[in-house]
């Protein structure tokens, strides 16, 4: 009796434990129909038409950047834009955690690194090294291929820059970053919305 019970438990178990691991893939269904599709790649294609104009013309107008600047600027909010949108505003906001934590990691070692240094490859290797242990220390260390590559970035395109305005660098592609981080929320918090109501 004891026996059966046992294993009408751990029957019970494993199909609950299925049910869990299928779950997602049953909620992410209609995400493969073509309606849904088109519709994700509208939302996705004018957020990051948003992004590109706000860091390229609002940004510019508060605070005057070289032309190339600029570019860089709506280049880089649109990557952080299409980094973020997700299926579910959950799911982007968890990534746009990660992502805002790695540039912000990078964001201040890199401008600490300009203030005193100029760009090398040396100090450039040895500022990714740095920033794996920074984010691995305080628990996040899934955070460090975005801070790795924010600050290859970073002081790469600081290095076309003149000496005296490099460090403005990482401080621009904050900006920039928090820009696409918030428009790629937002329309996946949209999406959702949409989604739901469509329902």
């Amino acid at each position: 009796m004891g026996a059966a019970a046992g294993y009408d438990a751990s029957a019970g178990n494993r199909k609950k434990r299925a049910m869990t691991a299928s779950e997602p893939q049953h909620l992410k269904t209609d995400t493969f129909r073509p309606q849904t599709v088109v519709f994700r790649a509208a939302v996705l294609a004018i957020s990051c038409a948003v992004s590109y104009w706000l860091a390229t013309h609002i940004l510019g107008r508060v605070h005057s950047v070289p032309r190339a600047d600029g570019l860089l600027g709506g280049m880089w909010a649109t990557v952080s834009a299409i980094f973020v949108y997700r299926y579910s505003q959950a799911e982007s906001i968890s990534v746009a955690l990660a992502r805002m934590s790695g540039t912000v990691m990078s964001f201040a070692l890199c401008l600490v690194y300009l203030l005193i240094f100029p760009f090398h490859v040396l100090g450039m290797a040895a500022l990714i090294g740095i920033g794996v242990i920074a984010v691995s220390l305080i628990g996040r260390p899934d955070d460090t291929i975005t801070t790795s590559i924010t600050t290859a970035v970073v002081l790469a395109v600081a290095a076309t820059r003149p000496p005296n305005d490099a460090w403005r660098e990482p401080i621009l592609r904050l900006v920039d970053t928090a820009i696409g981080v918030g428009v790629g929320v937002a329309a996946a918090w949209i999406s959702e919305r949409i989604a739901q109501l469509a329902k």
